[in-house]
């Protein structure tokens, strides 16, 4: 079952059918369509980073966690380096990273069982995670471009929601999200040689092509360390969608060239 697409009036989202199921949280991805964002931004961009007036991200993010039925104050936004360093989230940092300053540096995933905490994290490529733990509760999200897949950033977030919180895997549901897939995630050689020192499964991750260079699957990657694990593959869901091919609907780093805004992955328990 991949995610679902929504839309309230011109803006669209994605949510997790699984997750919604349970009923215990409010969560989504954003697409870029329904914002007040200018070219080349346009026109839902909720990243802070790229060059464009706050105010109309702020206006994004009002946009978007309205369709989310969430309350902006509640946001909690990661600064994402391409790492694996994971912060547990409380109620007290709400805000922090879009209203106010914040001290959450170089994290690339946020984990909480706190109730109204709505973390977020931002992609334009990347593998989008989410985790819903059903027992405790508890939730988390992390960025993983290649960098921290290859750190494993999803198995140790995991591993995190398990000593922080009790966590056990056979209770936790993921959704990896939109990002660029293998279609048309071409890499070189440096990355496939990382690509092989970090996995014993390397020959499974990447096909190469007849011009010497090679195309990466970032999602199976990503599921295949997650059920290393001990997550079940069938508690994990697919997005369906690759930003690149996508690129009318989602922002796209490399199908745009740099030039993009930011998509958002948000989610809190109720």
């Amino acid at each position: 079952m991949a995610f679902k697409l929504n839309y309230k009036g011109k803006l669209a989202y994605l949510t997790i059918p699984s997750f919604e199921e349970t009923e215990l949280v409010q969560h989504g991805f954003s697409t870029r369509l329904g914002g007040v964002s200018q070219l080349p931004y346009q026109s839902l961009n909720l990243g802070f980073k790229r060059e464009e007036n706050r105010a109309n991200v702020i206006e994004n993010y009002r946009l978007f966690c309205d369709a989310l039925g969430i309350n902006p104050e509640n946001l909690v936004a990661s600064d994402q380096v391409h790492k694996d360093h994971i912060h547990v989230a409380t109620f007290m940092d709400r805000g922090k990273g879009i209203f106010k300053s914040s001290d959450i540096k170089s994290i690339d995933a946020l984990i909480t069982r706190d109730r109204q905490v709505a973390l977020v994290t931002y992609y334009a490529d990347c593998v989008p995670l989410f985790f819903l733990d059903i027992k405790t509760p508890a939730v988390g999200l992390a960025h993983a471009g290649w960098r921290g897949t290859v750190r494993k950033i999803g198995q140790k977030t995991v591993l995190k929601m398990m000593k922080e919180f009790g966590s056990l895997p056979e209770n936790i549901l993921v959704g990896i999200g939109p990002c660029i897939k293998s279609c048309c995630y071409e890499v070189d050689e440096p990355v496939v040689e990382v690509i092989k020192k970090a996995f014993t499964y390397w020959d499974e991750l990447i096909l190469e092509t007849e011009t010497g260079k090679w195309m990466l699957d970032l999602v199976l990657t990503n599921k295949k360390q997650l059920e290393e694990v001990g997550i079940s593959p069938q508690n994990i869901t697919e997005s369906g969608f690759c930003t690149s091919c996508n690129n009318d609907l989602f922002f796209s780093y490399r199908k745009e060239k740099g030039k993009t805004g930011s998509l958002a992955a948000v989610i809190q328990l109720i």
